[in-house]
């Protein structure tokens, strides 16, 4: 019988994911899941990019640029400069979501047994992305305690290895909605130029910025990095328009660019319809904007608050993005996750939420961890809390 490729069988499972089934079967029983573990916001998409789909007026549904649309490009370009970011036209491409962006990086940066140094805990599919590639992830650990904060340069510095070509950050962060400061940015910025490395910022979440006294400081703003800097960026989250599918990489350096490019051509083109919704959502008002930052400053609000009342959680308070890390007192959360959704229901409901292990690629880290998203209405917030608080009481006294 043919066998499948050792890629394929040391690809990670997404722990976003993973529990789908059980999800579906609890749902099955009858049973209201509150889903805690993805980063679908139910925020309505910008009517003017659902218009912009409806009013399109296509006889043929031809290839678009292997880069993009020139005009969504441009309009993207001046985009990022009205947000003090100095991104040209050329400087971008546009890619099936910033996952493919993440893959385009790493294929133009990065050869077979190559290493990526990533803070962890991190997007759980930069695992896949690398496994993918044929890139080792060299973890530097972030902690809970420390509120995730950037481990010191010299934690970085000593993992460095000739193989070593890239750091890769997410700011503000998932899972941990940590947002690094422009100190942090700037001794990245210092250690890449030093040992020649490429630095990738995943920025997707820059707008979910939540306290007045913090800003976020994109790596093309460094200067002196720009043959160092790539940045990934998605439509995603910022226009509530995941399923769109459409993100960029982004970059000064030409013979990056250039060679990203071939990725892009190998892939013929991004799709039309979504690029089409995307230049439209560049429309979307600043009132959109203002809305969708104060809702979800008081879902976090709500969140952590109410996870701190538990006895035995500990959290981060998240300064951006849509997510936080939250300690439990139980010894795996994955059995946990999945006894949730199997064997558990509070009056007929229950929470679905996401093991933390799996932001990991250290082994035997955040066990006892998981993530959760804030993309629920406050009121499904408080409810969601009170759940898990019970399930905890429930499942540690039949230990």
């Amino acid at each position: 019988m043919p066998q499948v490729s050792n890629k394929g069988k040391l690809m990670p499972e997404s722990p976003i994911r993973k529990l789908v089934p059980y999800a579906e079967i609890a749902k099955k029983k009858g049973h209201k899941v509150y889903h805690l573990n993805i980063g679908q916001p139910d925020i309505k998409t910008p009517d003017v990019a659902l218009q912009a789909i409806k009013k399109a007026d296509i006889q043929v549904l031809e290839y678009s640029h292997s880069a993009g649309f020139e005009s969504y490009r441009t309009k993207l370009s001046a985009y990022y400069q009205t947000h003090g970011l100095p991104i040209n036209t050329e400087d971008i491409i546009i890619t099936t979501g910033g996952s493919e962006a993440l893959l385009f990086a790493m294929g133009s940066t990065m050869d077979v047994d190559d290493e990526i140094i990533i803070p962890e805990p991190f997007y759980a599919n930069y695992n896949g992305f690398s496994t993918a590639s044929g890139v080792k992830v060299v973890p530097v650990i972030s902690t809970l305690e420390e509120g995730f904060a950037l481990p010191p340069i010299a934690a970085f510095e000593k993992l460095i290895t000739p193989k070593t070509k890239a750091i890769l950050i997410c700011n503000p962060g998932n899972p941990t909605g940590y947002l690094y400061s422009k100190d942090e940015i700037l001794q990245l910025a210092a250690l890449v130029k030093k040992h020649d490395l490429f630095l990738i910022a995943d920025e997707v979440y820059r707008e979910f910025i939540y306290d007045a006294t913090e800003k976020h400081h994109s790596v093309m703003t460094v200067e002196g990095i720009e043959q160092h800097a790539i940045m990934i960026d998605s439509v995603s989250k910022r226009y509530s328009m995941c399923g769109a599918r459409i993100g960029c990489i982004v970059s000064k350096n030409k013979e990056v660019m250039a060679t990203a490019m071939k990725f892009a051509q190998a892939r013929l083109s991004p799709p039309t319809y979504e690029q089409i919704a995307s230049e439209a959502a560049l429309e979307t008002p600043q009132s959109y904007f203002d809305e969708v930052i104060k809702e979800y400053k008081e879902r976090r609000d709500t969140l952590i608050a109410a996870l701190q009342n538990i006895e035995g959680v500990q959290v981060a308070t998240p300064k951006g993005a849509f997510y936080c890390i939250a300690k439990l007192p139980i010894d795996n959360a994955d059995t946990f996750a999945q006894w949730l959704l199997e064997s558990y229901d509070l009056n007929g409901e229950t929470v679905m939420v996401a093991p933390a292990a799996g932001f990991y690629s250290s082994p035997n880290v955040g066990q006892d961890e998981v993530r959760i998203a804030y993309v629920l209405k406050k009121d499904d917030l408080i409810r969601s809390v009170q759940i898990l608080d019970n399930a905890l009481k429930a499942y540690n006294s039949k230990k």
